[in-house]
């Protein structure tokens, strides 16, 4: 069992407090927005047995099925299937959707015999992996998450009052409903800038004066004033996650998170199609080819089980739990047929012989036998094999 040590990503949407006060450090005054567990290129975690640190993604290349199993190896290949993440939004994140797997295999493939530059502004496929992820609120997490249907989000536009609205309201009641949100978003999305930066602007100050179910897109035009993607999110339904709840996110979904601090888990991959709400490459014909206009409700999850709570989704990659010690409580073992990472986010647990502080991880290898005790509150990341 190797304590980790992790990078912190200090993306521009990110929180100046939330890690910090996790972490029990003071705050740097920049923003801290993500802290990364696991072996992915961008920002591995780092171990050290003895020798120095190295990258946990070196050392399980060095030796995939003694770190991760030869089940793990066999079902996923010679890498860490998963990303874990604390993810501390200040400010919403893009409006975005991730491919299936096909999909971002073919994707992939064409870029690269396109020659796209793997580090291109414009290229939307970095990996040939699909990225099916949640999100656990550690705080209230405000996010949206998949299409309304149309009739509610024409109620939502025609609420502000703005006349530049009615064409889309208009186009939401007359067509059947995954024609109506694609023509809708089509049509937000290629609308002439200006014009739109206008209307962006009119519902700036409708939102502002009438608040309530509106607040959220306050926020959104405080932060991105002119976007049209502040009218394609209220094609979406507002999310507010209460501490343990969480959110599935499969391919195809559209969605953004807002504001809040969270435990993030997903598949080890960065393909990101852009709806707005971001300076970013938005590809609005490749955004229309993966996007699923299915509306429904968000895929909300609570834990279930006893002494591990876990939150059930239909993916293999990734399974989160999570562990609740009470003080004086009998020690936990874990399943060892696999690979894990440990997170604590409250009290001071024991993971082994390690002693754990909020903010702090521990990776153990497929295989090796270890207890949790004392109190306090720790996730669980792992695969299904």
């Amino acid at each position: 069992m190797d304590r980790l040590t992790n990078t912190i990503r200090p993306y521009a949407w990110g929180s100046t407090t939330a890690l910090p006060a996790l972490l029990g450090v003071e705050p740097t005054g920049e923003p801290q927005a993500e802290m990364w567990m696991g072996a992915h290129p961008g920002a591995p975690s780092r171990i050290d047995r003895g020798a120095g640190e190295r990258a946990l993604s070196d050392v399980i290349a060095a030796d995939p099925e003694g770190e991760l199993g030869a089940a793990t190896v066999a079902k996923f290949g010679p890498r860490l299937p998963f990303l874990f993440k604390i993810l501390a939004a200040g400010a919403p994140l893009s409006l975005q959707v991730h491919p299936d797997l096909l999909q971002a295999r073919e994707g992939f493939e064409d870029e690269e015999r396109r020659g796209v530059p793997i580090d291109a502004d414009h290229r939307n496929y970095k990996d040939p992996n699909h990225k099916p992820e949640m999100i656990c609120a550690l705080t209230a997490f405000d996010g949206l998450c998949g299409f309304r249907p149309p009739l509610e989000a024409a109620e939502l536009l025609e609420g502000l009052g703005v006349d530049s609205l009615k064409p889309y309201a208009d186009l939401l009641r007359a067509h059947p409903e995954e024609a109506a949100l694609r023509e809708m978003l089509t049509a937000v999305l290629t609308a002439d800038r200006a014009e739109m930066a206008h209307t962006v602007h009119e519902v700036a100050a409708a939102v502002t004066r009438i608040g309530g179910r509106y607040t959220p897109y306050a926020t959104l035009v405080h932060h991105f004033p002119g976007d049209p993607g502040v009218i394609a999110a209220m094609l979406l339904n507002h999310v507010r996650l209460q501490p343990g709840e969480a959110m599935f996110l499969g391919a195809g979904v559209p969605h953004a998170y807002i504001d809040g601090l969270g435990v993030e888990l997903l598949a080890n991959s960065d393909n990101v199609l852009r709806a707005g709400l971001t300076p970013k490459h938005v590809d609005v014909p490749e955004l229309l080819k993966i996007a699923k206009f299915e509306p429904g409700d968000p895929n909300l999850l609570r834990p279930e089980g006893d002494a591990e709570e876990v939150y059930e989704t239909p993916i293999d990659e990734f399974r989160l739990s999570r562990f609740l010690l009470a003080p004086g409580g009998a020690s936990r073992a874990l399943p060892h047929d696999a690979p894990q990472i440990l997170l604590c986010t409250a009290g001071s647990p024991q993971a082994g012989e390690l002693a754990l502080s909020p903010g702090e991880s521990v990776f153990v290898p497929a295989g090796e036998k270890v207890e949790l005790s004392g109190s306090g509150t720790i996730f669980r990341a792992t695969v299904v094999v």
